[in-house]
């Protein structure tokens, strides 16, 4: 989507400067400099950094700390609660060129173990509701509102779906763990934010030093157990299900 707004974009000012560049001097010779020049860095984007060079760009700048911590608080409470409900967490990577490193076109994600069987008994189904709809949770409780979770909300669906549940009860069930996750972070939001703020710092970020320490990637929930946005914003998460 993202992808074919840039390149809509890209065609109208182009065809704005072909019609109208004339008319205020602008020579044709610039005018296809500019094109040449903006079609190579779109393709090295493409090519080199899979369509998220804007982003790598935007966290590099002085205020994409702010950035990256929005997403940090989102994989945070991903792996707080995957650790409040017995689900391992393989990795927790923060940030586009984190992400980059690992292979994935993402700004924000964790990568949790598979759960045993596809099909989940529904009491299974409870826990990964709260640990799917955790980051969208965190963002609504010191945000106000979620602005990354359409991959966590899409892979929680296909688990209800797997499931045999009845619709209805799956709607259910959802709406009452998310009343349930907001709750428990609201209790443990010093933890949330002090476990965000760390993963920012650590984040990697395209021409800066990577921050001593612990890594980004490495599993956040420290004591309390094992260890997915508008055009312009990277979106945080998913969490991520490997195919067992």
């Amino acid at each position: 989507m993202r992808g074919a707004l840039t390149a809509g974009l890209a065609v109208l000012v182009v065809t704005l400067m072909a019609l109208f560049g004339p008319l205020v001097g602008l020579s044709p010779w610039i005018t296809s400099l500019l094109v040449l020049f903006g079609l190579g860095g779109l393709s090295l984007d493409a090519a080199r950094f899979g369509g998220r060079g804007g982003h790598l760009l935007a966290e590099a700048l002085p205020g994409g700390l702010g950035r990256l911590r929005r997403i940090a608080l989102h994989e945070a409470a991903h792996a707080l609660v995957a650790a409040e409900e017995g689900v391992a967490v393989a990795a927790v990577h923060v940030g586009s060129l984190a992400c980059l490193r690992a292979g994935l076109a993402a700004g924000g994600t964790t990568v949790l173990d598979p759960p045993a069987s596809a099909r989940l008994p529904l009491e299974d189904l409870r826990r990964w509701s709260r640990v799917l709809l955790a980051g969208m949770a965190a963002e609504t409780v010191i945000y106000g509102s979620s602005e990354g979770g359409a991959d966590d909300r899409s892979l929680l669906g296909r688990l209800w779906g797997l499931s045999g549940q009845e619709v209805s009860t799956a709607q259910m069930e959802q709406r009452r763990a998310r009343r349930e996750v907001e709750q428990f972070l609201r209790q443990r939001r010093p933890q949330l934010e002090a476990e965000a703020d760390r993963l920012a710092r650590s984040a990697p970020r395209l021409g800066w030093p990577q921050p001593g320490g612990s890594s980004a990637s490495d599993s956040p929930a420290g004591d309390a157990g094992s260890d997915p946005d508008g055009p312009d914003r990277p979106a945080a998460g998913p969490a991520r299900v490997p195919e067992p």
